[in-house]
């Protein structure tokens, strides 16, 4: 007698596609974790435009080389207008305003900002009608986002410092990119969405970085290793690598849910503000920690249409 359809199929030793995608968006998150306290190292030795902006043309050169190794065909037309919208959002609008913000804000600070994204990300993939999460999904969202929220309150003693208002307006920018290289990435894969955003930024990336080196060169030759060490990592790992991680797992799990796992990253963030700039770690720091990761482990058993 064969099984019903919903019985339990045997162990194969393959993960489901949510799986996957939710241990893929981990490996994103774990990766951007670590951007903003790099980021602050490099601010620290360069202009923070030349940060963002550098970086991405860093980024641009090796998705030129991996799109050439792979022999990559060029990217149908009809997927020209959401690639713009990546590049604006995760290649120039993202870095160049958490850039600009670093040079004010400890890393810790804007690390629990960014932790509305995973909120942000969902309503703009809702909004452009990629998917419809249930009302339990945005009560879990909401929740998760109030939580972080209330901790970069607590943190900044329940005002927001005047980078703050850059920081936001990182978060939409990015949350728009998400949501539309997720969709793409389901049709391209992530690694070929992040690679055409980072390629076809080139040629406005190359001038403007080629003008802002003409007169610092030099000084930038001798910031420091610390400060080129900073922008080896936002180049090569955030602008890049993470990528392949970050859009593969939307594509598998699904934007708005695997967006969730995002609401590690602030938590993520502070421990590595702590290791590598010597930024205090609070025990409170666990407990929201703690909180946020019930929130995400229960978002993701609620419902979501594509």
């Amino acid at each position: 007698m064969s099984a019903p359809p919903n019985a339990i199929a045997p162990a194969t030793g393959r993960l489901s596609d949510e799986t996957a995608g939710m241990l893929l968006g981990l490996a994103g998150v774990a990766v951007f974790s670590l951007t903003l306290p790099f980021t602050r190292m490099a601010v620290g030795g360069f202009d923070a435009s030349f940060v963002a902006l550098g970086r991405a043309l860093v980024a641009a050169a090796l998705a030129g080389a991996w799109l050439y190794w792979k022999r990559v065909p060029p990217p149908p037309r009809s997927a020209l207008p959401q690639l713009a919208v990546v590049a604006l959002g995760c290649v120039i609008g993202f870095p160049w305003l958490t850039s600009i913000a670093m040079r004010s804000l400890p890393a810790s600070h804007g690390a629990v900002l960014v932790g509305i994204l995973p909120l942000a990300t969902a309503m703009f993939s809702a909004l452009r009608g990629h998917e419809k999460p249930s009302l339990g999904f945005w009560v879990m969202a909401l929740l998760g986002s109030a939580l972080v929220a209330g901790f970069a309150l607590r943190q900044s003693g329940g005002a927001f410092h005047q980078a703050d208002l850059a920081v936001f307006a990182a978060v939409l920018l990015a949350a728009v990119g998400y949501a539309e290289g997720g969709q793409l990435s389901r049709t391209l894969g992530g690694e070929q969405v992040i690679s055409w955003a980072l390629v076809l930024s080139a040629p406005v990336l190359l001038p403007l970085v080629l003008w802002l080196c003409r007169d610092d060169a030099p000084a930038m030759l001798n910031a420091g290793a610390r400060a080129w060490a900073g922008f080896a990592y936002v180049s090569v790992f955030s602008m890049f690598i993470g990528f392949f991680f970050w859009y593969r797992g939307m594509a598998l799990g699904g934007v708005a849910r695997v967006g969730q796992v995002q609401l590690l990253q602030p938590f993520l963030t502070l421990l590595g503000a702590a290791a590598i700039l010597g930024e205090s770690l609070e025990p409170s720091n666990i407990l929201f920690a703690l909180a946020v990761i019930s929130v995400v482990a229960t978002g993701r058993r609620m419902r979501i249409k594509s």
